[in-house]
């Protein structure tokens, strides 16, 4: 890390609401959204220098583009702020944040607020697999496959179980984990959802086959919702913090960050890792370069973790491919009950993108915020104790954009 990025506040909507059924739009989101992440930074609109929006497709959504133009809407005082939209698929939110972090490092501006929105629950379930699919290769890919990405992200699981062995009471003990931690959480839109012992099983009724061995427990949530972060340089952080009468030491930082972009194309990222131990090797690179950057050796170091669980499947990916296992025995520390809240690395105790909800330009964002709260023991019900560094790992379209950050105190 080239200077210090320090998150000052931040929030993020309910992700049980349906704002369309509410008769609001994605501008009411984004207002609401803004005005909730200045509040909780303790930051005037006016202070903010510049703004970044991650989302991936409100033009096909909401009809809706130009994102960037809502800051001055929500507030005058940002009626002439620089502003810029960022697009990168399940990973725009995390873009937007590395582009503000940037800048910052830059010297350009001082203090940047992060959007990451999507509203997606505004249309028929068909259509909002039409439009997710905008991030598989068009024309080249899953032509005939009603579901894409339940269908790519079985894939990765028959890849698994092709070189491994793969058992689904593994993958359901993930589904029933991020439930679980769910419940805890009082934005999370699965929170109130009741199941039986038949929905974690192999149950055509319980739990109906989405594609291949996809099935619905297996699947991250179509939500509606945004999440904002307020993030300031050195000079910013520390007049904030002797404001507020806090030592700076004690404000969550981004210490560590990894960005890599593969082929869009599955097929193409399967045959570049045939002969290597990682199914999705720059995957590995990206969370292995986080790690380096913020000083940590081993990600059993860390406190907690929040991957991305647009699948179950994704989810064990990123166990191997944080190094907290040799590849293909990921299922050992799920076994083991390591990566439950209260186990020795918890994961997703948010709930992740099966539980709490995954509005898919803003779940980058929700992360990095639920990494700073966890390290400010802020976390709520959700909350690992003592937590002092926490990682993220956000994957757009079939990994093929990758970002992993490091949050974590100094004091």
């Amino acid at each position: 890390m080239t200077s210090p990025i320090y998150v000052l506040g931040g929030a993020q909507s309910d992700f049980a609401r349906n704002w369309a059924r509410e008769g609001h739009d994605i501008f009411d989101l984004f207002a609401e959204t803004t005005r909730a992440t200045l509040a909780d930074a303790r930051v005037a609109p006016g202070d903010i220098e510049v703004g970044h929006v991650g989302n991936f497709v409100a033009e096909l959504f909401c009809r809706q583009g130009l994102l960037g133009g809502f800051f001055g809407l929500v507030d005058p005082a940002m009626a002439d702020m620089p502003a810029a939209r960022h697009e990168a698929a399940c990973a725009s939110g995390s873009i937007a944040v590395l582009a503000a972090m940037a800048e910052i490092e830059a010297g350009r501006y001082d203090c940047a607020l992060v959007l990451g929105i999507e509203q997606m629950r505004n249309v028929p379930g068909g259509e909002a697999a039409e439009h997710l699919g905008a991030a598989i290769w068009t024309g080249h890919e899953c032509q005939d496959v009603r579901w894409p990405w339940p269908h790519l992200f079985a894939r990765l699981g028959d890849e698994y179980a092709r070189r491994y062995g793969l058992d689904y009471a593994h993958l359901m003990a993930i589904s029933r984990n991020n439930f679980a931690n769910a419940r805890r959480n009082p934005n999370a839109q699965t929170r109130q959802w009741a199941f039986t012992e038949a929905s974690f099983t192999a149950d055509d009724e319980a739990n109906p086959v989405i594609d291949g061995r996809i099935r619905k427990q297996d699947c991250g949530q179509v939500t509606d919702g945004a999440a904002g972060v307020v993030l300031a340089g050195e000079r910013t952080a520390r007049a904030w913090a002797k404001r507020e009468g806090v030592a700076l030491e004690r404000l969550p930082r981004i210490k560590g960050w990894g960005h890599r972009t593969a082929p869009i194309a599955f097929d193409i990222k399967l045959q570049a890792s045939r002969d290597a131990p990682h199914i999705f090797p720059h995957v590995r690179r990206t969370t292995a370069e986080a790690l380096a950057r913020a000083g940590v050796e081993d990600a059993w170091q860390l406190d907690g973790i929040e991957t991305h669980d647009c699948f179950t499947t994704t989810e064990y990916m990123a166990i191997d491919h944080f190094g907290l296992t040799a590849p293909g025995e990921n299922w050992q520390i799920i076994e083991d009950g390591s990566i439950e809240l209260g186990g020795r690395l918890p994961i997703n105790p948010s709930g992740g993108l099966i539980g709490l909800g995954h509005p898919v330009g803003a779940t980058g964002v929700r992360m990095l915020l639920d990494c700073a709260r966890q390290v400010t023991g802020q976390a709520g019900d959700c909350q690992v104790e003592g937590a002092r560094d926490f990682a993220t790992l956000n994957v757009g379209g079939s990994a093929c954009t990758v970002v992993s950050f490091v949050v974590g105190r100094d004091d």
